[in-house]
């Protein structure tokens, strides 16, 4: 009664306070993303009706992540969202927001499939400045709805680099080559991992985590994020 919920993004109240980020108006401008996609990139593909098919860049050079999946596209009131959780600190509505992700279905993908929940770490430096991961937090609400382990110390971020906001593809590339290690192999020996993040840009992280985490002996590795930029 004190503090009702409202939407994230028109702070209008909410007839349901629990597990709805956003009223229905404003939920209904936000693109989710369905068939027909890439089943291994997760790219969406053009027009509203057809197979899922592979697309260009998975065909030239399949990643070794066996699929990526998002929520929706990373524009209007999703984008929004995630630059008040991410940049303005706002934990709560990351919470929700991880809910959101954990509660929602996937075309060809079945989240609770996965042994093991790993978020995409941050470097210690970046970590002082923004005083938290927003990866960590979308990854703990999905593994404590799926009943999941969550891994936040075998995947480290060695190396600082600069923002990848702004970066071409072959510069984010660049960018983050060689900035992952593994520090603990027996963790993720074995394991089907779920490797989560807020955005899906290039693919660049998701592709260089997913090869130091198969390099150190994961069984299979998945990348789910809120958001993908199309």
């Amino acid at each position: 009664m004190v503090f009702p919920p409202r939407c994230m993004a028109c702070s209008g109240l909410l007839d349901e306070p629990e597990g709805r980020p956003f009223c229905p108006a404003c939920a209904s401008r936000i693109r989710y993303i369905a068939s027909p996609l890439c089943p291994c990139c997760g790219t969406p593909l053009h027009g509203e009706e057809g197979t899922d098919h592979l697309c260009g860049d998975c065909l030239r050079a399949r990643p070794l992540f066996s699929a990526a999946r998002a929520v929706a596209r990373y524009e209007g009131v999703l984008l929004d969202a995630i630059h008040s959780f991410k940049y303005r600190g706002r934990i709560t509505d990351g919470e929700i927001l991880g809910r959101m992700m954990a509660g929602r279905g996937y075309p060809l993908f079945d989240i609770s499939a996965y042994t093991l929940i790993v978020p995409v770490p941050l470097h210690r430096r970046r970590l002082r400045e923004r005083g938290f991961n927003q990866a960590v937090i979308l990854a703990r609400e999905i593994a404590g709805r799926l009943s999941l382990p969550l891994d936040v110390r075998s995947l480290r971020r060695r190396v600082y680099t600069e923002p990848q906001v702004g970066l071409g593809k072959g510069h984010r590339t660049a960018n983050v080559r060689g900035a992952f290690g593994v520090v603990d192999g027996e963790g993720v020996e074995g394991q089907r991992i779920l490797l989560v993040d807020d955005v899906y840009t290039t693919g660049s992280t998701a592709r260089e985590c997913a090869e130091i985490l198969m390099k150190s002996g994961a069984a299979e590795v998945a990348v789910l994020t809120l958001a993908r930029a199309v």
